[in-house]
This record gives C-alpha cells, structure tokens and sequence, in this order.
C-alpha cells in the first residue's frame, strides 16, 4: 500500500480520510456474478449512506429480523475466518465490513459454496456502521491482520487509535470481547497502550497460542511463510 491510496469519504459532519486500495485485480467472471447476484441481499440496512443520509441509527433487530448475538469483523480479507466463525455459531449474527472489493467478492464465494445465512457484508469502512449502531448493540469483535502501515508517520492511520477505537467501545456491550491478531510486533505494542485506554482489560493468555475456535487465515500463512511470528491478543470491554 502506498500514500497514493487514499480517498475521502462523506459522513454527515463533512469528509474523513479513508487510506487503503478500493480495487485490486480485475475480477473473475464468477466473482463479478458474486457481486451482482448475492452482495445486495447481505449488505446490512440503512448503513449506506443513500439509504440513510440522515445517519440515524439503525435497529440491530433489522439486521437479522430477531434479537440475536451480533458479532463484527473489521476488514475480513478473503472471508475465510468470517464464514468459519458463521458455521460454528448458526444462533449468531455476524456482519463483515471490508473496502477492498476483491475481497468482498472472495467472500461472497465462500458464502455460497458453504451455504452460511448468519453473515451480513458491508463493502465499505466500519465506520460506515459506527455512524448508525446504538451503543451496546455488539457482543464481539475482531480485528485479524489489519493493515500494519508500517512507517512511523504512518502509525495514525492503524485501527488502533482512538478515531476507531472510541466508537468500537460505544457500540460493544459491556463484558464483550474484542480479539486482535497480528504479525507485527510494533502493532502489539501499540494495541496494549491503546485499546486499555478506550475503556478495555486485556484478557491475560499467550500471546502466541492462537483462540480454540481460530481458523488459519490467508494472511497468516503468508506471515508465517516469510518467517513472522503470529500475536493474539484479547480484550474485554469495560
């Protein structure tokens, strides 16, 4: 990723930055069929903003259509960990938010191959749906491989940080949990002094022993390949 990518988004107080790529590669057939077949039954309602220009927040019983768990992943990838955790929880609700649409499309393949009708996907940023959850309407989080932007003046733009944070916290109910996973070091070192300080306790375990219901992602067999070590890390909204 370079300083090239980035855009600005409109929310109703005026522009935000977004930093990241919106495309990659040109699509597969199957997978532009992915985005114009399945992708508008899933997307959640009234989190984009033609839908809902006035940001009012949305009912989370909309999402599903009944008052179930509602878990969140920030930035899916290629979906492979967000349609795992769809198939061991049937009874929960989990919307999946990530810009990057070939990734959005590699999840709407896996979506249909495994048949999971628990999954909501925004293609867009998670700030999207900070702006319309109430407070307290999520029970889990996570935060798998996120872009480390490694340069130091790059640092501001790490999920990490209170611009992301502080609403993250908003909308998690007390008690829920929030997991990161990374193969950066100066990421874990960053999450440790932040996360605490948007109202988190660390939930004490090996950094290095992955969740009993973790699924390897993509990401982190490509880590794993060039030598990084896997952290992971949890916390508990106070």
């Amino acid at each position: 990723m370079t300083d090239s990518d980035h855009s600005d988004d409109q929310t109703a107080e005026g522009w935000r930055n977004f930093y990241g790529r919106r495309h990659g590669k040109t699509l597969k057939e199957s997978q532009r069929d992915y985005l114009a077949n399945d992708l508008s039954e899933l997307a959640p309602p009234g989190i984009r903003r033609e839908e809902n220009p006035e940001r009012r927040p949305i009912a989370p019983k909309a999402l599903f259509g009944d008052d179930r768990d509602l878990w969140l992943e920030i930035g899916f990838g290629g979906g492979e960990h967000l349609v795992h955790q769809a198939a061991l929880h049937p009874a929960v609700g989990i919307i999946g938010c990530e810009p990057f649409i070939n990734g959005v499309a590699m999840l709407l393949g896996k979506i249909r191959r495994a048949g999971v009708r628990n999954l909501r996907v925004h293609p867009g940023d998670v700030r999207d749906l900070f702006d319309v959850l109430p407070d307290a309407s999520l029970s889990r989080a996570f935060l798998l491989y996120p872009d480390p932007w490694p340069k130091r003046r790059h640092h501001r733009r790490r999920f990490v940080t209170p611009e992301h944070l502080v609403p993250l916290a908003r909308v998690l109910k007390p008690d829920a949990l929030f997991r990161i996973a990374t193969d950066i070091p100066d990421y874990v070192r960053q999450a440790l002094r932040e996360v605490p300080k948007a109202g988190f306790a660390r939930v004490e375990s090996d950094i290095h022993q992955p969740w009993f219901d973790w699924i390897s992602t993509r990401y982190e067999q490509k880590a794993l390949r060039e030598g990084r070590v896997p952290h992971y890390l949890t916390f508990r909204r106070l």
